[in-house]
């Protein structure tokens, strides 16, 4: 039994990168830009954006449904990625534009009238023409790919060695979490923070250098996003099912007494506290490409209280519990906030569902809370409690020897 591969020990991997690979092939194969036509490109972004979606509800389920951490500041992990691979896009993107227009000239520009060229292009709208210093490496896409992983992980390793080493927990944690969001989000806010402030940057979705449509781009990010997803699940489920899966659960229960057993719970949080910030970095870079803007409203401390409930109304502690509350809850979401659903008439009222959704989003997670705490993947537990044991002789308890299943008959 011990033999036994991961994969065999876990053959509920196989099940979801199957649905995963299959829900793929089904979407490019009637998408616009490779198959029928049945699905517009923007209905193909946002699934592309749900698939993003479902792997930072992964990483929050990682860290709140195993490791027992209330992260409400994940968010802003998936905010910095974004911004990370936006600022080559932004600046490859206008570059190129700036070199087009100036190659006309009789006299050709110095590299440095390019680069105040393409600086008055991006920050005219904050009132600057220079580079802030965090945009030292914006024209490397090689490097802004290893800070959108570096970034966020810096951050959370500073913040989790100072909460995690100061033996801050629960609901303070949450409150600390909380805090960083909201001061990152402002100080984005500022003009001066390097990132154009309230503007954010925008048209991301134009990839520099590629002169295929959007129909094509939208099923290659489909592609990355599902790619990312599997990879991403298939590390989470690694994470979870081995000794250290188990130290984690044991810090969730009763962080005390692991303590007490030896194991520094203090190096447990912070590693995962990183890992998990890493993987929303990840999620983000992929997403707001899709998305083709990203502002400091999106790290707002709300968007990390909307991950908290997509995870708890999937069923936290189950890796594809995140993934199908993720999923369910960001479809719905534009299906209400859309325009797509019908209002409702009272006479005296009309219920407008634009305006109404954040309340049902609300009322479905009180209603989860107190009458189905193990969200919508309980229900998976009610089919295969039924199923009848498979155990093949095996022992039944941990010694050779063991009452066995034949005996038990």
């Amino acid at each position: 039994m011990k033999n036994r591969s991961f994969i065999a020990r876990n053959p509920s991997i196989l099940v979801f990168l199957a649905c995963l690979g299959l829900f793929t092939v089904a979407v490019t194969i009637a998408s616009e830009g490779f198959g029928l036509g049945l699905i517009s490109t923007s209905f193909v972004k946002t699934l592309g954006k749900t698939l993003c979606l479902c792997l930072v509800a992964v990483a929050m389920d990682l860290i709140w449904g195993y490791c027992g951490i209330l992260s409400l500041g994940h968010f802003a992990f998936f905010g910095l990625g974004g911004y990370m691979i936006g600022m080559w896009l932004m600046y490859e993107r206008t570059r190129l534009i700036v070199t087009e227009s100036m190659a006309a000239q009789q006299i050709p520009p110095t590299p440095q009238e390019v680069i105040d060229s393409i600086g008055t292009q991006i920050f005219g709208v904050v009132g600057s023409s220079e580079f802030p210093l965090i945009w030292s490496f914006a024209h490397s896409l090689t490097l802004q790919l290893i800070l959108v992983v570096a970034v966020p992980g810096l951050l959370a390793l500073v913040f989790g060695w100072l909460a995690f080493r100061s033996r801050v927990t629960g609901v303070y944690l949450s409150i600390l979490t909380q805090a960083m969001t909201l001061a990152l989000a402002l100080y984005l806010f500022q003009n001066d923070s390097g990132l154009r402030g309230n503007n954010g940057l925008s048209g991301l979705q134009n990839l520099p250098g590629v002169t295929a449509s959007q129909d094509v781009v939208s099923i290659w990010f489909l592609w990355a996003s599902a790619l990312a997803l599997g990879l991403g699940y298939l590390l989470a489920a690694f994470v979870v099912s081995g000794k250290f899966g188990s130290v984690i659960r044991g810090i969730r229960d009763n962080e005390a007494r692991v303590r007490f057993l030896g194991y520094s719970v203090e190096t447990y949080k912070l590693a995962m506290f990183t890992l998990t910030a890493c993987i929303a970095g990840i999620a983000g870079a992929l997403y707001y490409p899709q998305a083709g803007i990203i502002n400091p409203a999106e790290i707002a401390p709300i968007a990390s209280i909307y991950l908290a409930v997509w995870v708890a109304i999937g069923g936290r502690g189950r890796l594809y519990g995140a993934v199908i509350g993720a999923a369910l809850v960001s479809l719905v979401s534009t299906y209400f906030t859309g325009g797509q659903a019908p209002d409702i008439p009272l006479g005296f009222y009309t219920i407008s569902w634009v305006d109404w959704w954040t309340v049902l989003l609300g009322l479905t997670f009180v209603l989860v809370t107190l009458f189905a705490p193990k969200g919508i993947g309980g229900l998976f537990d009610l089919v295969t409690a039924r199923l009848p044991s498979n155990r093949h002789g095996a022992d039944y308890g941990p010694d050779a020897g063991a009452k066995r299943e034949e005996e038990g008959q």
